[in-house]
């Protein structure tokens, strides 16, 4: 049985077109994350664009995001998983 670390994962998103496919490939990899969409909130912690990926308290934009989920995808990476 393959073993998935437990990682605290939030998507904070504002529900655009980049977020919708950031949620979209997180979902592709059965990733199991929060998501929070309360703009307050975004900027309190600083954020000045969604969507951002948070990771263990490691924030990665849409880009690295990306690039993150493909490579759980890929078997590069592990994470939550169903």
């Amino acid at each position: 049985m393959e073993r998935f670390v437990l990682m605290n994962i939030t998507l904070y998103s504002t529900h655009c077109p980049k977020c919708a496919i950031v949620e979209k490939k997180l979902n592709m990899a059965n990733i199991k994350y929060d998501i929070c969409d309360d703009v307050n909130k975004m900027k309190e912690l600083g954020f000045m664009s969604a969507p951002m990926l948070v990771i263990d308290g490691t924030e990665y934009k849409f880009k690295e995001a990306i690039d993150w989920a493909n490579n759980v995808i890929k078997g590069v990476v592990k994470a939550n998983a169903d």
